[in-house]
């Protein structure tokens, strides 16, 4: 019988692996999924994992969501690095979409393309400031910052209600709840045309590698982590716990809140209640797959942009329910939980031992 055997230390490499094993067994499972739905299983793998790569067109689409769940992965693996557990990054995406957008609807005839720097700046200090509330709270009264942020995540999403129901509707709008679109000046520059992508993805790219030096090159960052995994070694070393929470929050909120202001300014263009669609959540699991490494997080985050244009399509073209792309997120994360398992223990078979009655024995 198999046995789970612990190994002398951890496989690096299994933590290679495990990621791909994730990703196999994720498929597996949904080709079982779309037999039970009566669908055909290579239409639907086709949906996920060719359709989104097909063309000019799609390969922008891909970035473009890619984009935001980098941005905010990225961060995340900052504040998990420095075991500050920031589940909230999705009101700080929306706080960062809210403040942003108050700068775009600021613009007038005469406004500058500079604006766009102003809007993407307001947008990270908004998502910083969310994101202080909760530094705050763990620093002062030992909250806890799992529930914090957690709990911030609705608060934002009433506050951006109320104000798109309220004080920033469109009087022009039909009482949609909706704010005024956006004017052109304020829009985030495309990179190339035909498609929605814009700036933001070298914007991503440039955070990758500015988070990969403070991580791996910077006497902060290597700071940041031991003040978070040892506080008491820290402080030995004249490390700062403090500062690394308040760092690894205050960092991972900015880049949730510019995710935020490049998605307002980007393909939205004007504030609705449907600006939070769940970044910030998928993004935990896009900085898990990518091993909390910015390098990993750059695969993760289109492997999790198929998913989420692979429901999509799913659902227009097989008549599949939307939740289709919260369930593949889910089998990814549990798959990669599971296969993580093979990282500190190998599967060990052993021939079961005959069983012996009393007399024999």
């Amino acid at each position: 019988m198999l046995k789970l055997e612990p190994r002398p230390q951890p496989s690096a490499r299994m933590s290679i692996a495990s990621p791909l094993i994730a990703l196999a067994t994720t498929t597996l499972i949904g080709v079982a999924l779309f037999l039970m739905l009566g669908k055909d299983p290579l239409q639907g793998l086709r949906m996920f994992f060719w359709e989104p790569l097909r063309n000019s067109y799609a390969l922008g689409e891909l970035g473009l969501k890619a984009t935001p769940l980098a941005l905010i992965a990225l961060g995340l693996a900052v504040a998990f690095r420095a075991n500050v557990w920031n589940i909230g990054a999705e009101g700080q995406f929306i706080v960062g979409a809210m403040a942003g957008g108050w700068v775009a609807m600021q613009a007038g005839p005469d406004t500058g393309r500079g604006i766009v720097v102003a809007i993407l700046v307001a947008g990270m200090l908004g998502g910083l400031g969310w994101a202080a509330i909760v530094a705050a709270l763990r620093d002062r009264f030992h909250a806890n910052e799992i529930l914090v942020s957690l709990m911030l995540v609705y608060v934002a999403e009433l506050l951006l209600g109320y104000l798109v129901y309220g004080p920033w509707k469109d009087p022009a709008g039909y009482n949609f709840p909706q704010t005024i679109s956006f004017l052109p000046v304020t829009k985030i520059p495309k990179l190339y045309d035909g498609t929605r992508l814009h700036i933001g993805l070298v914007i991503a790219l440039a955070a990758v590698g500015a988070v990969w030096w403070l991580l791996f090159r910077s006497l902060r960052g290597f700071a940041l982590q031991v003040g978070g995994l040892a506080p008491a070694a820290a402080r030995y070393a004249g490390f700062s716990s403090r500062a690394a929470l308040w760092g690894a929050l205050g960092l991972s909120g900015a880049l949730a809140g510019l995710a935020g202001a490049l998605e307002a300014a980007g393909p939205l263009g004007q504030l609705t209640p449907y600006v939070p669609v769940g970044y910030g959540f998928a993004a935990i699991i896009v900085a898990f797959v990518g091993r909390l490494h910015p390098v990993g997080i750059v695969f993760s985050s289109v492997l999790m942009s198929m998913f989420y244009i692979g429901g999509e399509l799913a659902q227009s073209r097989l008549g599949l329910p939307k939740a289709l792309t919260g369930v593949f997120q889910g089998l990814l994360l549990f798959s990669l939980l599971a296969s993580d398992c093979l990282i500190h223990y190998r599967l060990r078979w052993t021939p079961r031992q005959p069983l012996t009655t009393k007399g024999e024995a």
